[in-house]
């Protein structure tokens, strides 16, 4: 159940909005809201579990051998988390249906949405923290894409590639801080990892796992000193900034230290960093969102500094600032999604976000004015609004912890609420009073539609109804998750309204009244419009040491270029080849490894044959390398050898695939020198050609020895578990190919994908693609194949019938008998070769309805689909993914069969071989393809 309220989006909402945004808008957005509702249904059937207190667990085998598994929780936290990816996710679809216009496409929108919703579920519900650093990662890539989401505007792509760059370092700090944890631990289950909180603590590695899982945590939620990337992803749709910074994105590295608290909290380190680094945030973040001129600017800082204040609340540790940040998260969603969506209805009615333009909007939209001054009183904290409730919270923790941090503590979040409520009425007085509207592009803004008008009621609403009723409201989804967070009983507390006159009331006091003359002092003739804060706090905002430091990278990148890239190929290989000899000799150095003690066999006449052709071949491919033709039909000679060689050590099914392949690769290697002269020039001096003769003598050598080395010595194989398993657990006697299918399923689903990127890229790099060859030889006679040889058009036509046979058969008795669906792949392709080279490109393509290759671009994701919907079925009986299964039913007349589930897998290798191989010789093809003819130049004959 936990796994598809991840899949619905992630793979459902992603593939309909993505088919169905090019046909209606209004369409797509209801299939969005509609997955989205799914979701939020499974997710409120969980409820009864999670008030329970037990939770919902779920867990599937994945990887086990690395300790990747579908390890799923849904417990008080991540249920108030998934709670609010989807319910302000429905909001934000309602809204972005009007918001967006009708030159922006809806596919991509939705699809993206999707996309990201399903990513921080996924985040939010990962109890196996490697599966949770999938879904992060996938977080930060669909941001970049949301952020980017108008590609052609360049602050757009500027700030997309930003986010990403900051969040992706971050990620990859959090992957070495978790790896670390794992190591620590003996697990990467989150659960197992709780009881041994004092265990993990006390190892030495406990620390800089630590800093670098907080490193993770502080880029994604935009913390003191990487908030900068956070503002400048605001040139993204005012949806997605409502979305990103309400309830996902920046949340997920607050849920990251809420949901590790009871493993790394209660650590010097861990309340003293974060706590501190919170509170910088929170001050210095609360200060900036004043003086900024954009509203959704303004709303950016102001956000960087709420999520400074549940960092902080975090890192005080006690059970009761638990129960403060986990409310302030909920309350901070209700009055940031709102405000942001009011952002946005301005931006689209006046098509201006710049407070100095602004002013005046009551007397033009009195609704949605009245709907600003809430949600900015609750993110103000003024009294009847869920945002004072939470505040007072924080002050009073913030009072708690003056015992052992000092006075500064209150006093620093005192000057925080006086930013707060500074900022606020900034918001409301600049946009919606403050003078007439100034020179804004559309001078006659009106009310919006009322369902664009409606996510941002039901939002205020919420901000009321806690402010009044917090018990009743918020109150027990509060308690459940705060309990999830610290791991243990919660001591008695209250939501309500009035505590009585103590001193984090009166330190409310004091930041209304002080916000309120802050900004009165501030707003007095204007002064504030004439403020240009990127003078002051420039260097601190973070963005100039970014680009110093981008800039210094591709300084000393570009020097590193000018040192040893100088557009050689060979200097390029030279350096590599150099560094790897280096590299795998230098430990080996010093060592004194000889020949081992193994008795060595006999070699018989037929073997020294095979190895001198061999050593005549390469030496001739040497001496005749510029040759290029003659250089293939060399290096087909060596792949003919190695054949030899498989057979001589029993190895039937590798003499086969490499056959196979070295006809296949000659023809393309063929294909792919037509577009290039016959002889390639002479450029080497004397000195490369002996260094070059150096590094290979070298690398040769040391490969040779390795081999020796190793040849001569006894050790464990591992060889005696697959002769012992395959038949019994992989169904077949083909040891071999139950490898391929089952044992190393994993590497040829990574190889054929490989082989499809590589026939893919080549249709990208070429698709259009046309050479300009000679139309005439040295003699004057006219290049042309338009007359096909008869007698290889009799042959092709025989051949290929025999060879879908032979293709079927080979397939077949795979996983029992020297074949499979690659060897059986090659053969098809080769025999289609044939028919290209008998009948012409356009002949051949037109009887195989190729659509300009177009069908064997849908061949290879078939074959991709089908070998990859094979290894997800096993998750439908509990099993890892690509574990196989066999039977030997019998069959009326047929007798026993012996089938398994890894043919299927060996059908998408097939189809994607076939596919893969076509689609790079009609690439090839149709690049050294001939004009229609003509009339014969003049002096010109056909031969």
């Amino acid at each position: 159940m936990l796994l598809l309220i991840v899949l619905l989006p992630l793979l459902v909402g992603t593939t309909l909005t993505g088919w169905l945004g090019g046909r209606s808008r209004r369409g797509t957005a209801l299939v969005a809201a509609a997955v989205t509702g799914c979701s939020l249904v499974l997710l409120a059937l969980q409820a009864p579990a999670v008030w329970s207190g037990a939770g919902v667990y779920q867990f599937h085998p994945w990887v086990n051998d690395v300790g990747l598994n579908i390890g799923l929780r849904l417990d008080g936290l991540s249920f108030l988390f998934a709670g609010l990816i989807t319910v302000i996710g429905l909001l934000i679809i309602l809204y972005a249906s009007y918001y967006l216009s009708a030159e922006d496409s809806a596919a991509k929108f939705y699809a993206v949405m999707m996309l990201f919703m399903a990513a921080m579920l996924g985040v939010v519900l990962s109890d196996n923290l490697l599966l949770l650093v999938v879904f992060w990662e996938l977080t930060s890539v669909s941001s970049f894409l949301l952020v980017g989401y108008w590609s052609h505007r360049p602050e757009a792509r500027s700030g997309a590639r930003q986010a990403l760059a900051v969040t992706g370092g971050g990620g990859l700090a959090l992957l070495a801080g978790l790896l670390m944890l794992g190591w620590i631990a003996g697990t990467f289950e989150l659960s197992e990892m709780a009881g041994r909180a004092a265990e993990i603590q006390a190892d030495p590695l406990f620390v800089p796992a630590l800093l670098l899982i907080l490193l993770g945590a502080f880029t994604k939620s935009a913390q003191f000193p990487f908030h900068f990337w956070l503002p400048d992803a605001m040139a993204a749709p005012t949806p997605v900034s409502a979305y990103l910074h309400s309830a996902t994105m920046v949340k997920a590295g607050v849920f990251l230290l809420m949901r590790m608290y009871p493993v790394l909290g209660g650590s010097g380190w861990f309340e003293g960093v974060v706590t501190a680094v919170g509170l910088a945030t929170l001050v210095f973040a609360a200060f900036i969102a004043i003086f900024k001129h954009d509203l959704k600017g303004l709303l950016a800082y102001s956000t960087v500094s709420h999520l400074g204040l549940v960092t902080c609340l975090v890192g005080l540790g006690s059970p009761l600032a638990a129960v403060a940040a986990v409310f302030h998260v909920l309350n901070h969603a209700s009055f940031k999604a709102s405000l942001f969506m009011v952002a946005g209805i301005v931006d689209h009615e006046t098509h201006s976000r710049d407070m100095r333009q602004l002013g005046g909007l009551w007397a033009l939209m009195p609704w949605t004015a009245t709907l600003s001054l809430v949600a900015a009183a609750s993110m103000a904290g003024v009294p009847l609004t869920n945002g004072f409730l939470s505040k007072e919270m924080f002050f009073a923790e913030a009072v708690s912890g003056a015992a052992a941090a000092g006075v500064w503590l209150p006093a620093a979040v005192t000057i925080a609420g006086i930013c707060s409520v500074a900022y606020s009425l900034r918001f409301v007085h600049d946009t919606f009073f403050n003078g007439p509207l100034g020179e804004v592009p559309n001078r006659h803004p009106h009310e919006p539609p009322l369902g664009m008008k409606l996510p941002v009621i039901l939002l205020v609403v919420v901000c009321l109804a806690v402010g009044v009723l917090p018990s009743a409201t918020f109150g027990p989804l509060v308690h459940v998750a705060a309990t999830a967070m610290v791991g243990r009983a919660l001591p008695d507390y209250h939501l309500a309204i009035w505590h009585g006159v103590n001193l984090p009331l009166l330190m409310s006091v004091v930041a209304l009244v002080g916000g309120g003359l802050f900004y009165a002092r501030l707003a007095r003739g204007r002064r504030l419009h004439r403020i240009q804060s990127e003078a002051w706090f420039g260097p601190l905002t973070g963005r100039q040491i970014f680009e110093a430091a981008v800039d210094a990278t591709f300084a000393l990148a570009g020097r590193v270029s000018v040192a040893l890239e100088n557009g050689s190929l060979q200097r390029y290989v030279a350096w590599m080849l150099g560094a790897a000899i280096v590299v795998a000799a230098v430990p080996l150095m010093g060592q004194h490894i000889g020949t081992g003690a193994r008795a060595l066999l006999p070699a018989n006449p037929l073997a020294v044959v095979v190895w001198l052709l061999l050593a005549a071949t390469c030496v001739a491919l040497v001496m005749t390398h510029h040759q290029r033709f003659q250089a293939v039909v060399l290096v087909g000679v060596v792949g003919l050898v190695t054949s030899l060689v498989f057979v001589g050590l029993s190895a039937p099914d590798l003499a086969l695939t490499q056959l196979s392949v070295e006809l296949v690769s000659t023809v393309l290697l063929l294909m792919g020198l037509a577009l290039l002269p016959q002889h390639s020039p002479h450029e080497s001096s004397s000195n490369r050609r002996l260094r070059d003769a150096a590094l290979a003598l070298a690398g040769g050598a040391g490969i040779a020895w390795i081999a020796w080395v190793m040849l001569t010595r006894d050790h464990a194989s591992i060889a005696w578990y697959f002769l012992e398993q395959s038949l019994p657990t992989g169904g077949g006697a083909n040891v071999v190919n139950v490898i391929l299918v089952d044992f190393r399923g994993y590497d040829t689903f990574g190889e054929i994908t490989v082989l499809a990127i590589a026939a893919i890229g080549v249709l990208a790099l070429m698709e259009g693609m046309r050479t300009h060859r000679p139309i005439v030889d040295a003699q004057g006679r006219r290049w042309t194949f338009a007359q096909h040889p008869l007698l290889l058009r009799v042959a092709a036509s025989v051949v290929l019938p025999v060879a879908l046979v032979v293709a079927i058969y080979i397939f077949m008795r795979g996983h029992n008998m020297p074949g499979g669906g690659f060897i059986a792949g090659l053969v098809t392709a080769v025999a289609l070769v044939l028919q290209y080279m008998a009948m012409g490109q356009e002949r051949a393509e037109a009887l195989l309805r190729a659509q300009g290759g177009r069908r064997f671009v849908r061949w290879i994701g078939s074959g991709l689909t089908i070998a990859g919907l094979t290894g997800a079925g096993a998750f439908v009986f509990g099993r890892p993914f690509l574990t196989s299964a066999h039977g030997h039913p019998q069959v009326p007349l047929l007798g026993e069969l012996p089938l398994a589930s890894a043919a299927l897998f060996d059908l998408g290798v097939y189809a994607t071989v076939v596919g893969a191989t076509l689609l790079t010789l009609s690439v090839l093809g149709a690049a050294s393809a001939e004009a229609p003819l003509s009339t014969p130049p003049r002096g010109g004959r056909h031969p």
